[in-house]
This record gives C-alpha cells, sequence and structure tokens, in this order.
C-alpha cells in the first residue's frame, strides 16, 4: 500500500439484547442515538477530540426498518459538535456493513483525502418481535426467495447448509463440533463486560449445544443455540495514516498496521453453488493475506463470522486451516479455544458477544486491536512473538459480501 494505515482507539458499547441483566423486553431500552453517541465519544476521548478528525462513517444495515431512521451519516456531528460540517456518510452491506465501514475509512486514508478517520458500525434491533425481525433480516439475501423460505429466513439457510454438511461428511462428529464452538463462544463471552452472553452460568456447555434440532418450533438441523442472537450496540475506531497518529498523539504501540485486506461480492440473486463450502469468503481470506504478503500460519488469532456454528465450522475451512469436511475435527481438538493454536472470537464472537448486525465488523476490528496491543483485559490471549497478525472475516448475507482484514502488532 502506498501509505501505511493503522488503527486504534476502539470502543464497544453493551451488546444488548436477551441474557444481559439490563435488558427487559417491555421496558424502555436505548435507541440507536445512544449507542452512536457512547461509542463515538468513547473514540473521540481516546485520540483526543473531533477536532483530529478528518471524516466519518457508519455501518448500518437497515436501521431504516427495525427503528425507522435513515440518514445515519448526519448522525456525526450527534457525537460531538467538532464534527458539524466534516464529511461522513452510511454504508451497507447487510451483516457486513461494520467491515464496510473500515473499508471505507481505509480507501480515504490510501487516497490522501483524510488522515484520521472515525469508523463506527451500530445496529438496534430488539425493536420488533422475532419473526418481525426474521422478515426485516431477510432483505440480507434475495427476498424473492422468501416466500420459498423458512419463516426464520436466515436460520432457515444455514440450516440447509448444516444439513448438507451432515449428509456429506457426517452428523454425529458435526454436531459435535457445533457445540463445541456454542461452547468456546459462551466461554470466551464470560471473560468480555460487553459480551451478551457475559452473565451465562450455563454448566455444562457442550451438552446444551448438542441439543437436539426441533423442526417444529425452529429449524431442521440448528438449534437455537447453533444462532447468534438478536443484539442492540454499536463499536467505533479510528483508522489512521501515520501522519494521523502523530496529529492524535497516539503511539504506534497503542496502534495496529492495516497490512492487507480485500472485499468480494457474490451474486446476492443465486443460491450456493456448493451448500458446504463458504466460497467468497475463501477468495476474500486468500486475497488478503497474499497482500499481506503471508500465510495463515503467521496469523495469531482470527475474529470470523459466526452467525451460526456451521458458519464457524466452514469459516475454518474456507481460511484454509482445514480441509473440506475436516473442519470439525478442527474445531473438536481444541483448535479455535482460546488455548489452541488458532484462537477464534476470542470475546465470543457473534454467538457469545452478539450480533448487532451492521456493528459486528467494528467490533470484529476492536477485538483484534484489543489483543494485538495488550488491552483485552480477561479476555487477553498471548500473541507470538513469531505470529505478529491478526485476522478478521466480515460476511454479509449467506457468503455474499465478505470484508477481510489483516492486521499487524507494530512492537
Amino acid at each position: 500500500m502506498k501509505r501505511k494505515i493503522y488503527m486504534t482507539a476502539g470502543y464497544n458499547t453493551i451488546s444488548l439484547g436477551t441474557g444481559r441483566k439490563e435488558f427487559h423486553p417491555k421496558k424502555p431500552r436505548p435507541g440507536i442515538e445512544h449507542y452512536i453517541k457512547e461509542a463515538g465519544q468513547g473514540t473521540l476521548k481516546m485520540i483526543n477530540g473531533a477536532k483530529n478528525v478528518d471524516e466519518g462513517v457508519v455501518g448500518n444495515f437497515i436501521a431504516s426498518r427495525f427503528v425507522k431512521q435513515a440518514h445515519l451519516g448526519a448522525f456525526m456531528p450527534m457525537i460531538d459538535d467538532g464534527l458539524r460540517y466534516k464529511p461522513s456518510l452510511r454504508v451497507e452491506g447487510a451483516c457486513a456493513s461494520g467491515g464496510l465501514s473500515l473499508i471505507s475509512g481505509i480507501k480515504s486514508v490510501l487516497s490522501e483525502s483524510a488522515d484520521v478517520v472515525l469508523s463506527l458500525g451500530v445496529e438496534v434491533q430488539n425493536s420488533v418481535k422475532a419473526i418481525y425481525g426474521a422478515d426485516i433480516l431477510a432483505g440480507a439475501g434475495w427476498f424473492q426467495d422468501r416466500k420459498d423460505g423458512h419463516a426464520y429466513f436466515f436460520p432457515g439457510q444455514f440450516s440447509n447448509r448444516a444439513g448438507a454438511y451432515y449428509e456429506k461428511y457426517g452428523r454425529d462428529k458435526a454436531r459435535k463440533a457445533f457445540a463445541i464452538w456454542y461452547k468456546n463462544a459462551i466461554e470466551n463471552a464470560r471473560l468480555c463486560p460487553t459480551a451478551q452472553e457475559y452473565d451465562n452460568k450455563t454448566v455444562d456447555l457442550e451438552k446444551v449445544g448438542l441439543t437436539e434440532p426441533n423442526p417444529r418450533s425452529f429449524t431442521d438441523h440448528l438449534n437455537v443455540f447453533d444462532c447468534s442472537k438478536v443484539s442492540d450496540g454499536a463499536s467505533a475506531i479510528a483508522i489512521l495514516s501515520e501522519e494521523g497518529l502523530k496529529k492524535v498523539g497516539v503511539p504506534k504501540s497503542e496502534a495496529v498496521e492495516v497490512v492487507g485486506f480485500s472485499l468480494k461480492v457474490d451474486n446476492l440473486t443465486e443460491q450456493p453453488e456448493d451448500s458446504t463450502k463458504l466460497s467468497t469468503a475463501q477468495l476474500a481470506a486468500q486475497e488478503a493475506l497474499k497482500n499481506a504478503g503471508i500465510t495463515i500460519n503467521d496469523v495469531a488469532t482470527i475474529e470470523v463470522h459466526d452467525c451460526f456454528t456451521v458458519a464457524g465450522i466452514l469459516m475454518v475451512e474456507a481460511l484454509g486451516l482445514a480441509k473440506p469436511g475436516e473442519g470439525a475435527d478442527f474445531v473438536i481438538e481444541g483448535n479455535t479455544s482460546r488455548k489452541g493454536k488458532f484462537p477464534m472470537n476470542t470475546t465470543g464472537g457473534l454467538i457469545g458477544w452478539g450480533h448487532p448486525t451492521g456493528g459486528t465488523g467494528v467490533h470484529q476490528a476492536v477485538t483484534i486491536w484489543e489483543q494485538l496491543t495488550g488491552k483485552a483485559g480477561e479476555a487477553q490471549i498471548e500473541i507470538p512473538s513469531d505470529r505478529p497478525y491478526g485476522m478478521t472475516v466480515n460476511m454479509g448475507g449467506d457468503d455474499k459480501t465478505i470484508v477481510a482484514i489483516i492486521y499487524k502488532k507494530t512492537s
């Protein structure tokens, strides 16, 4: 890249939804402006104020339906009056909207139109009943398939992927891998105070994860524990050039360097050619690693888009960590746990931390920034000196829009 790109000053609000002590479905809850303001101000405090920001970008999927609010770029001045009249926009790519916020900021810094970009991702979804939310979220896919799809559209889509995986590679092993993925997610979330599952006290997580799917109440091949929860929340991070770092007064040791990235988009109107593969994710991951000049074996920790447990296993295979059909074995063997060779989703991922759809990609970046700079608190893992890289893979729709980013520890 013609300029060095850095990220610093990551901030997450609480991921609010069922499971959090603060959540009550019949009591008033914070609106989208609350989350935007909290996350934005949290980052601004770490970069010495809004005066240092050149541009802002908000990643959001579908607030216009969940909370009847559009035009989110114009919420930036609400965060701080110092952002008034500065360029700002909202970007959308379904559940990859947060990743697109990051990509937008990266490209602004690369183009030299900005030295400091405030990147934010947000979603408020607990505003409607679950079945209505499923209809809204179906807009992340080809909506013309909605009438023939499952009542819970995206759980149905990934249930189909799970069924295909069972048929091709064996059901029992896959179900065990899904349960262990769930167990890892909750155990990691218990170490992160902002995670939706932070207070989860379940003793035998693997047993719960192995709950048999019930097609009468949900889907054929996945249970509710295989799914990320409905979440409200926001995350923010600053994207900067070297000059930007100097301007905000943050040392490189407090930042991570972006050394590779990729954005890949497939045809939304087509079903997957092979339901047991995340082909777009594979292409994006390969390109990001190539651009960074490294292999997956150089990466110390990865944040993958586990909207469902089956997506976690398929991501493992898409990243090249296991051959097709062997991702389940890779997870069962403990490789993706926080003490494994490739710790994934160290604050819980989408299943454990939560999935405020438009905010997820930015949350992933915040987690990698925390881990590579030693700011992850109880969730901190060891970053080997010979593997100073982190990676995020953010997915929109069913493997249709993918943002993959490689980060490097700077000290």
